[in-house]
């Protein structure tokens, strides 16, 4: 339900954590002051330290925690087998369900149930939008490529077309962004092994396998079949202005070390209780919301 208070969510793990690391990081983002948390498998179907029911299990336990909680579908669906897990949290028949490909979307069309479309789902202008919304969608996340310029304008374009306070934005606002899927998996072919026997390498790489130019520069962040960018973005700065365009939700991605401070960073912004940022760190990029390149930190210019 869209609410006057701009609210803060915890994205899914785009990483690959062991089970215990896991459980244990939801069990502390339990305490933090996050409105929702989304959970659940949204790169690879191969990363099963937790099965479903054991996400669904989790997701019902965060709820009754406070929380609301949304379940994550897979970015990229290739097998029987992943339609038919896709099929299963669709069916949860409580929560509230991420699709983050459009045959998520279909199959939530299908139940005549309401939906978050995830930013792999290309929604470019308020048209798109208002014939997803029509399908059931409730909330979307823009595409992380997308301009707050070119996010006012969708949302100045929806509320002409009659439907813009049917539906919460969101925004990607911090961590590494999730830019491209493949079928081929980077991080196995990296360690030379093929997909089928990959030997979960991801495990290895809890934030990722970095990836620098010839001049060392940080280009892309490597996570299985998925491409990152190479740096954090941070749009702490600009929370002010998600406000002011309409923008229901800032988004939060998770990382194993420091969570708790940068939620605290945000929710304080948020609520009004600290000052205006001015900046964000040297190493952190912002570029996408100003129409330049995402690499770009355009405090450092």
């Amino acid at each position: 339900m869209k609410t006057n208070k701009t609210q803060l969510s915890l994205g899914s793990n785009l990483f690959f954590w062991p089970r215990q690391d896991t459980c244990d990081f939801y069990q502390q983002m339990l305490e933090q002051p996050l409105d929702i948390i989304y959970l659940g498998e949204a790169v690879c179907s191969k990363r099963r330290e937790l099965k479903t029911q054991e996400w669904i299990d989790l997701a019902k336990e965060l709820a009754a925690g406070g929380k609301q909680v949304v379940l994550s579908t897979l970015a990229l669906i290739e097998a029987e087998s992943e339609l038919k897990t896709l099929r299963r949290l669709c069916d949860n028949g409580e929560l509230l369900v991420e699709a983050n490909d459009m045959g998520a979307v279909q199959a939530m069309a299908e139940r005549k149930l309401p939906f978050v479309s995830g930013s792999a789902i290309n929604i470019y202008n308020a048209y798109t939008l208002q014939s997803l919304y029509k399908q059931g969608l409730q909330r979307w996340v823009m595409p992380v490529e997308l301009s707050g310029e070119t996010l006012a304008d969708i949302l100045t374009d929806a509320q002409k077309l009659g439907f813009a306070d049917q539906i919460e934005t969101e925004v990607f606002s911090y961590g590494y962004l999730p830019l491209a899927y493949s079928a081929r998996c980077f991080t196995a072919r990296a360690k030379n092994l093929p997909k089928d026997n990959c030997q979960f390498v991801c495990l290895d790489y809890p934030q990722g396998l970095p990836m620098t130019s010839q001049e060392d520069q940080s280009v892309f962040t490597i996570n299985g079949i998925q491409t990152m960018s190479g740096q954090v973005y941070n749009l702490l700065p600009e929370v002010e202005e998600m406000k002011r365009i309409g923008v229901d939700i800032v988004r939060l991605s998770p990382q194993q070390e420091g969570m708790a401070e940068v939620i605290e960073q945000f929710r304080s912004v948020i609520d009004g209780e600290s000052k205006q940022i001015l900046a964000i760190p040297a190493d952190a990029v912002n570029g996408y919301w100003y129409k330049d390149a995402g690499l770009v930190n355009t405090y450092a210019e």
